[in-house]
């Protein structure tokens, strides 16, 4: 029988979050239409604001949101934060000299690094939803129970400053932790790969 803490844990697996969005994005820029060299600013935004519809109603898996028509501001609004999450404070005029002289990539490398940042941002909010709801059903000695569980079990795959003597950094982070699980999984599951 699983434990709660199995139970969180495999709902936030790497294969089950952060691949499955990756997934979801190659299909959605599988199947988006997009020319590789956009000279006109209100073409950029316009063709950014449709790629950022349809990579998130492939990330939801809802078809029929991808009619960003009626929310063009507030569908930008999230794309320019993306963009200066990718490339600075001047993130959208970096892009759009990318997507306009064809240089470092463009428009593709663009469109790939937005949709990347979507489905990283939509995993980080699946997982510390379910964490948040895991960790809010505990009650305080459970709490310390999972705590001890998930050091047994991979504790050795911690910073050893973060385990040293009782673990307590690690106790009283323990959502946080947990949060970043699926991540320490992924990077583990790249060591070696070339």
């Amino acid at each position: 029988m699983n434990t709660r803490l199995e139970q969180l844990l495999a709902s936030i697996a790497p294969d089950r979050t952060l691949e499955e969005l990756g997934r979801r994005v190659d299909a959605a820029l599988n199947t988006f239409d997009a020319p590789s060299q956009i000279t006109n600013w209100e073409e950029f935004r316009s063709c950014l604001v449709r790629l950022v519809s349809h990579v998130e109603s492939h990330l939801l898996r809802l078809p029929w949101l991808r009619s960003p028509d009626a929310t063009l501001d507030l569908v930008w609004g999230r794309c320019s934060q993306a963009l200066m999450r990718i490339y600075g404070s001047s993130g959208e005029k970096a892009a759009f000299e990318m997507a306009r002289t064809g240089n470092q990539g463009g428009m593709l490398a663009v469109s790939r690094k937005l949709a990347q940042v979507l489905a990283d941002q939509f995993a980080e909010n699946e997982i510390a939803a379910k964490v948040g709801v895991y960790w809010e059903g505990l009650p305080p000695d459970d709490r310390l129970a999972d705590a001890a569980e998930y050091l047994g079990r991979y504790g050795h795959l911690l910073p050893s400053e973060l385990t040293e003597g009782s673990a307590a950094r690690i106790r009283a982070n323990f959502p946080k932790v947990l949060e970043e699980h699926p991540r320490l999984l992924r990077r583990l599951r790249g060591i070696g790969r070339s």
